[in-house]
């Protein structure tokens, strides 16, 4: 068998003859063709989308903030240049939030000073490309205004029950006050009879007096100052003031903080008030060598202050009064402890809420939401509150 032979290097291959090179320049012309129409007929999409997307942009209510990857103000809507007073497009948005001021609710900022400003609800998000973030800007300062003022009606309302059982309340304690006071007029009383007689008068005006705070307390719900604080320094604060009276009525007080150096934005004073009224009322439903207990615990959105005690438990019929101004089952409470309590809660976003069976105690646990610090320094609430 003849071995297979093959063209030399230097050999040139089979050449294309004039008409099969004439008929693939045809083809790559058609080709060519094809590709630029189509190119033509994309670009005219794309200019077609972006006119779309202009005049959406345009037109929605919300102001939107388009961002670079390196934090600059890459497009704005005309509702963003409303707020903010002007075309921000350039400036780094650590600058524009630098100009946003907190309020009480998380995820609310203002913009905007004196009569001008604005309440804005205010959402960050990544784009999947990983090329930078769209702010959003939402205008809720009606809204806000129409809550605070629901808000109001709803306390108004309130008061407006309460009247009935407001003149009992002041007039039994008065009544008796007035008693031990015509009494101090009796001559034949004895120096020490009449210290005992104005003693009590002065414990039934001092029952007035707390009586007449709490209701002023209870009116003023929706005046709630705000500052940072550490979680676990407010508990020692409480543990501090609280302890001894537990030990004076023989309980055991226990208190544990599981947040570190977590810090929370809100009245300090108002949540304080909130949670001495709850220990205050786990002491008094515990009897002697029982156990009150103060425990604060957060999954990263929500702190959670628990008061719990192992007194005598509260009635289910009972439990769905509680929050109710003027309700109680002291007979030396105000019954606007809880009431302003759950305000205060409320007036942060948050509630309380009750477990408990007769007999084996009760739970008060107080909610509040926390609030985080983003790269751009505006404040963003962890958990979105309805």
């Amino acid at each position: 068998m003849l071995p297979e032979t093959f063209p030399a290097a230097d050999e040139p291959g089979p050449r294309l003859d004039a008409a099969r090179l004439a008929e693939a320049f045809a083809v790559f012309s058609r080709a060519s063709e094809e590709l630029s129409t189509a190119y033509n007929a994309l670009q005219g999409q794309v200019s077609q989308l972006t006119e779309r997307l202009d005049v959406l942009l345009g037109a929605l209510p919300a102001g939107v903030v388009m961002l670079d990857r390196e934090g600059r103000v890459a497009q704005v809507n005309r509702a963003a240049q409303r707020l903010f007073g002007r075309d921000p497009a350039g400036t780094r948005w650590d600058e524009l939030a630098a100009e946003l001021g907190s309020t009480e609710t998380p995820g609310d900022v203002t913009i905007g000073t004196g009569a001008s400003v604005r309440r804005v609800s205010l959402s960050v998000t990544a784009l999947e490309s990983g090329e930078g973030r769209i702010v959003l800007l939402h205008d809720v300062t009606e809204t806000h205004r129409m809550r605070l003022q629901a808000e109001r009606n709803e306390r108004l309302a309130a008061m407006g029950e309460m009247v009935a059982g407001l003149a009992h309340q002041l007039r039994t304690p008065l009544a008796a006050a007035l008693l031990y006071t015509g009494n101090l007029r009796q001559p034949e009383l004895g120096p020490a009879n009449r210290i005992q007689v104005a003693d009590r008068a002065i414990e039934r005006l001092r029952y007035l007096e707390r009586l007449i705070r709490d209701m002023l307390l209870f009116a003023r719900g929706d005046s709630l100052g705000r500052e940072h604080f550490g979680i676990c320094d407010l508990l020692g604060e409480l543990v501090h003031t609280l302890e001894p009276l537990a030990r004076a009525r023989e309980l055991r007080f226990e208190a544990r903080c599981d947040c570190g150096d977590l810090d929370v934005l809100g009245d300090r004073k108002a949540l304080g008030g909130a949670l001495t009224n709850l220990i205050e009322n786990a002491i008094q439903a515990t009897d002697a060598g029982g156990v009150v207990s103060l425990t604060v615990a957060d999954d990263g959105e929500s702190a959670f202050f628990r008061v719990a005690d192992s007194g005598r438990g509260i009635e289910p019929a009972q439990q769905e009064r509680l929050f109710e101004p003027f309700f109680t089952t002291r007979a030396d409470g105000t019954g606007l402890g809880l009431a302003i309590a759950r305000g205060v809660a409320r007036g942060h976003g948050g509630d309380i809420t009750i477990e408990s069976s007769p007999g084996k105690g009760s739970v008060f646990t107080l909610t509040l939401p926390l609030v985080q610090v983003d790269d751009d320094g505006a404040a963003v609430a962890t958990k979105e509150i309805s």
